[in-house]
């Protein structure tokens, strides 16, 4: 039987055995041998097994699942990487072309690694509700909302976005190493009547991001709101459209059937060339996020860190009655935080700031950064991390630590690159 999403998108659901478990997937858009699949010549691809913690160095070597998209990006000549479990392009010109492509007019990145989990059912906001630190009640039809997903001690599990497609009913994006342990979660918690469904094997999905993205996308039809997901078509090919980013910049996230992965992609990029297009890695992506100071989950946020730490407590609801982690939460604010999540910029010339580089303070260290590179917009090197709370205060004096060197730099407010009016 399946159970039309609501409005007029062809999404439904099917019930499939998946490595011995019962789980609902998507189905019918993309299933061999659909009328859509006829349509484009193929179903759905088989995927690879997946690993989702598998990183490039893992001894075990296990194998990296692919996007659909992977004969598009090995075409193109780009540099691949394993991140979260996938095969992915770091680069395809270059880290700082790509960059400055977002900044100025439009990228297009393959974000098919993301999952997306479906939750509805006479409970889901109740029960969801009683998962995520935001506030679902707040979301009306077609809303979008940053969230996170904590572990009982109040540490991050996976920041993710929330979408409601109709009254209990929703749709989630969620990290790409954190699928299989986001979705085990939930199911182990499902309480009432509620479905949740891990649709990530079915769909395709890109991020168009820059000051032309609106422009591009505007050439096939009218466009959502700022923080707003709607139903489109490109090459009469079903889409959601969502309006979101972690670049910056204004962007789009599509999510669409993944046996037409590369027909929407070669066509946005063949009508973007009078944009001055360019197709983006991870490496791009992760220059504009350090940028404008969104945090990976990983890397900034972790489980043993809290969002009140990572200064994301506008995202948490603490007036609601329940939520996992919400205890854990209302103790460490009456105690108070050890430390702050902060922004820093090199003070000069220096190597680029990294990972695990201590930060001192005289022949203290009060730090650690999490993540840091060299920012191609100011020129500069940046960095972000954990510091104790007395020094995290904007103009606060620091010192970065790389490989024995100390380079003086300074905590920054938030974010280090602004666009300009």
């Amino acid at each position: 039987m399946f159970v039309s999403f609501p409005e007029t998108f062809l999404l439904s659901i099917a019930k499939h055995g998946v490595e011995g478990r019962e789980l609902q997937v998507a189905g019918e858009f993309c299933r061999p041998g659909s009328s859509f699949a006829r349509s484009i010549g193929s179903g759905c691809p088989r995927l690879v097994p997946t690993y989702r913690d598998q990183i490039v160095s893992d001894p075990t070597n296990l194998p990296l699942k692919q996007s659909p998209l992977h004969g598009e990006h090995l075409k193109l000549g780009a540099k691949m990487i394993g991140f979260g479990g996938w095969n992915m392009p770091v680069f395809y010109s270059s880290i700082l072309e790509e960059h400055q492509a977002v900044r100025q007019r439009v990228g297009i990145f393959d974000i098919s690694h993301m999952g997306q989990i479906r939750v509805s059912g006479p409970s889901a906001e109740e029960w969801l509700n009683a998962l995520l630190t935001n506030n679902l009640k707040r979301l009306q039809m077609s809303d979008g909302q940053y969230t996170l997903l904590l572990n009982e001690q109040g540490g991050v599990i996976d920041d993710l976005i929330v979408y409601c497609r109709g009254r209990n009913d929703y749709f989630l994006v969620v990290n790409a190493a954190k699928i299989e342990e986001d979705f085990g979660w939930m199911q182990s918690r499902l309480v009432g009547e509620v479905a949740v469904s891990d649709l990530s094997e079915h769909f395709a999905a890109l991020a168009v991001q820059g000051p032309g993205s609106a422009e591009l996308l505007g050439r096939f039809g009218d466009l959502p709101p700022r923080n707003q997901i709607q139903e489109f078509r490109i090459q009469g090919i079903p889409v959601l459209l969502a309006r979101t980013g972690y670049t910056g910049e204004d962007g789009f996230e599509l999510f669409y059937p993944a046996a037409a992965a590369s027909v929407v992609w070669n066509h946005l990029l063949e009508v973007g060339v009078s944009f001055g297009v360019k197709p983006c890695g991870l490496g791009a992506r992760d220059t504009l996020r350090t940028e404008v100071c969104y945090p990976l989950n990983g890397a900034d946020l972790s489980p043993t860190r809290t969002p009140l730490e990572a200064g994301l407590g506008f995202f948490v609801d603490l007036t609601k009655p329940e939520f996992v982690g919400r205890g854990a939460l209302l103790a460490q604010k009456e105690a108070g935080l050890r430390q702050r999540f902060v922004a820093m910029k090199s003070d000069g010339k220096s190597p680029p700031p990294r990972a695990h580089y201590g930060v001192f303070v005289g022949g203290e260290q009060v730090g650690e950064l999490t993540s840091g590179t060299q920012s191609p917009s100011l020129g500069i090197g940046i960095g972000l991390g954990y510091v104790d709370v007395p020094y995290s205060k904007p103009g606060q004096k620091v010192e970065i630590d790389v490989r024995g060197r100390r380079f003086p730099a300074t905590v920054e407010k938030k974010p280090l690159y602004k666009k300009r009016c």
